[in-house]
Order: C-alpha cells, then structure tokens, then sequence
C-alpha cells in the first residue's frame, strides 16, 4: 500500500462583484474579436465542446461574455473556465480567471453536453453582445448592468485538464504561492489537509483555524494573483474528520464550513490510511456527505483521492468506486497516487498502467466509454524520490504529463510544490525532490497540462 510521505510529527467575496464597473461593448463590427465552437468527444448521449474567443481587435479584450442556446434535450453538465448560468435553453458564460485577452490572444472554455436524440450544434452564439463571428472592436463603459431577476445560477467546477499541485503550509519550508505563480504559471493549487479538532471540527492540520492562518493567508495571495485552491481533507497522517464525524449529515457539514470559508469550486478527499480508507463504514460516510455537498452546493465539484496498484485500485479502490454509484454519491473525479509500488518501477510505465486500471473499472462500474472515463480520471504523483526510492524525474513527469494531456484526464497533481526544488542524492525530504532540479520544475510542466 502506497504512503504519502508526511512527517507524522508536526502534523498538529467581499464585495459580491461590486456592481459592474465595466461592461464590454458589443463586438459586431468587422474584423476584430470573435467566438468559435469545436467539439471534442461523443459518447452518444453527451459531447464535450469548446469555445475559443480570438481577439485581433488592435487592443486588449478585458473581460468576454459568450452566449449561446443548447437545442431541446440538451443541457449543460459541466463546465470549465468560466462562470456560467442557464436559463432553459440559453447559456450564458462569462469569464473568471482568464477574461483579459491581449490583442492576438485567446481565451477559451469547456463543457459537457448531456442530450439526448440525436446531436445537434449551439446555435445563436452573441459575445458580448454582438456576433460570434470576426468584428467589433472591444470597448468599455461606466454604465451599470441593468438590475434583473437571475437565472438558475451553476457555480462551475474547476475544470477538467486541471492541473493543481499541492501545496503544504504545514512542513517543508512552504514558498510563497505568488512567487510561484509568477515563476510558473501556475493558477491552481491542491491546499493540504484538512484534519478534525476537537471531534468533527475542521482545522488545518487538525489544528490551525480556517481563518487567520498562514493557509487562509496563502490562499488570499492565491486568489489575488488570479488563482483557485482545492482543499484536500485527510493525508495519511492526523486525526481525520470522516472517523471523528458520526454521521454524513454531520461529515457534510464540516465540509461545508470550509466551502463556505474559502468559496470553494471543488473539495479533494484525500482517503488514504486504513482509518478511513480500509473502513467501510467511515468510506460509506464519506460517500455520504458528497452526495450531501453535492445537492446543497450546485456546480461544486467533487474529488476522491485514494491510492492504487500498478494494475489499478486493489479491493478497497475498486468498493469505493463501486459504492460511488450504489449511493449515488455523484464522484466527479477519481485521482489515483501513482507511487509507492514497492521501489524500482519504471514510473512512466506504472503510472499509465495504473490509470488504464482505473478507467477500465469506471467504465465497468459506470457503463462510460474511454472518453467519458479519463474525463473523470485524476493522477497524483509524486516529483522526484517517494517514500519508496522510485525516482519519477522531470523527464518522466513531462511524459506522464504529455499523456495525461492526450487523453484529456480531468485532473494532474504531485506531492508537492514544498518539494519542488533540487537536493541531488538528499533522500526523501519535505524540502526538495532527492534529485537534481531547478526550482518550481514540475510546476512548470503540470502548469501546461
């Protein structure tokens, strides 16, 4: 059974969008900005698509809003990049992280289509306002939004293709995440652990408050350089909430303490040690409470992070996924920690094999094709040495990396940014990788996936 190495010691919007201050002007004149619909994958009853906003206006695009209608039967099911509402048909999308387009760039975002019948196209694309096709040249006004009744409003899920890195703040001489950021390019983090204080209260490491930390600190420079966090509950190590909460009602609530602390897009859970991941009962919990999350929190999305074999999830991976669905938990990612198989595996061979494992099983348990599997399909490694003396080096993780990109998994994370720095021949530490690197390499690579 594979370990995430974590020292057993020491494991102890604010103005809801003010208004608007710009709203764009319509793009409808020759040449200058547009919107262009791709579609990806079909699995028969649903599609992936993608729109790509071009800006070749002569100046910079500072935010985008890209409408369209979904034909009768369709609906969105996911989607990534931007912020979304639906009201019947038509959907409207706007930009979060990725809205300020340089004049020659792009920007884009994805989803999934659920239809049923037979396929058809969105029609009746407007951004900002204007056409989707080639024109208009971006402007802005002071003029405030007129005041409407919203539509039924989706938070989005962080995206699939995410890559997020985990950031420790517990050990390991944690960076400063901006400084990161600038180096790499890098906008999400994977932020660890949450653990219970005190029976079923959520804390840090089971023991620094949500607020006023340096994790709440962190992820306040985070957000202010344009990124997201995931908070992972659990680890290895630590007094973890699914034993300590007694029921999923009570789970889901600490939970959603920690949603509502940080106005979370997604929650990892990181199931891992025999307390939880070997207990069926404390893994029926945990099943429990995201169903709970799910329904009380639209659009959020869920992570189960768990480790596997070199073939796939042995017996306890392969009930989760199975209890996933008896109880209708509605997973949206299962990740699998690619590491710790026993020392002297060729990493890139493993790691592939172990995912395939995966998405074989979600498709057994869930009826998917390839497609629709990997879109649910996560990776964890771990940069440089594991516990284990396995060496996945930067070679190997770009190659990982690579692959993960062609078969358009959901998720790409590694154990950890803390590590994330040359010690050549320095053995497994909190601070470096064992190997030799220059700093933030493997941030660098899972930043392009």
């Amino acid at each position: 059974m594979r370990r995430r190495w974590v020292p057993a010691l020491g494991l102890a919007a604010a103005a809801a969008t003010i208004g608007a201050l710009f709203v764009i002007a319509p793009a409808n004149a020759a040449g200058g900005v547009s919107a262009t619909f791709t579609k990806g994958s079909d699995w028969g009853t649903g599609y992936e698509g993608k729109y790509t906003i071009s800006n070749g206006s002569g100046s910079t695009l500072p935010s985008w809003t890209v409408e369209f209608d979904l034909p009768s039967g369709a609906k969105i099911a996911s989607l990534w990049d931007g912020s979304y509402t639906a009201s019947g048909q038509h959907v409207t999308v706007k930009n979060t992280w990725n809205g300020n387009v340089g004049n020659g760039g792009s920007a884009s975002f994805g989803f999934n289509v659920a239809y049923s019948g037979s396929y058809a196209a969105p029609s009746n694309c407007k951004l900002n306002g204007g056409s989707c096709d080639a024109g208009g040249t971006p402007g802005t006004t002071t003029t405030p939004p007129t005041t409407t009744t919203p539509p039924t409003t989706t938070t989005p899920p962080p995206p699939g293709g995410r890559g997020a890195p985990y950031l420790y703040m517990g050990w390991g001489s944690p960076p400063n995440p901006q400084t990161v950021m600038n180096a790499t390019g890098i906008k999400w983090f994977t932020m660890a652990f949450i653990n219970a204080s005190g029976g079923c209260n959520p804390a840090w490491d089971g023991s620094r408050p949500l607020t006023g930390s340096a994790d709440a600190n962190a992820i306040a420079q985070i957000k202010a350089a344009g990124g997201q966090i995931v908070p992972s509950f659990g680890g290895w190590s630590g007094n973890k909430l699914g034993p300590n909460c007694s029921t999923p009602s009570a789970l889901a609530g600490a939970y959603q303490q920690v949603i509502n602390a940080y106005g979370l897009k997604a929650i990892d859970i990181d199931i891992e040690n025999s307390d939880e991941f070997e207990n069926e009962a404390v893994q029926d919990r945990i099943l429990g409470a995201l169903k709970i999350v799910k329904q009380n929190n639209p659009g959020i999305q869920t992570i189960l992070t768990f480790g596997t074999s070199t073939t796939g999830p042995n017996y306890y991976g392969n009930r989760l996924i199975d209890q996933s669905k008896a109880l209708g938990a509605n997973v949206d990612v299962f990740t699998i920690m690619p590491f710790d198989f026993g020392g002297g595996a060729n990493m890139y061979n493993s790691t592939v094999s172990a995912a395939n494992g995966l998405r074989d099983k979600l498709k057994s348990t869930f009826g998917w094709s390839d497609a629709t599997a990997y879109a649910h399909l996560g990776i964890s490694g771990m940069n440089g040495l594991s516990d284990q003396q396995e060496v996945t080096d930067l070679s190997t993780w770009t190659q990982i990396t690579n692959w993960a990109k062609s078969n358009k998994i959901a998720r790409l994370a590694f154990w950890s940014v803390n590590r994330d720095r040359g010690c050549p021949g320095g053995g497994v530490q909190s601070t470096c990788s064992g190997i030799a690197q220059n700093d933030w390499d493997f941030t660098k690579v899972t930043a392009g996936f």
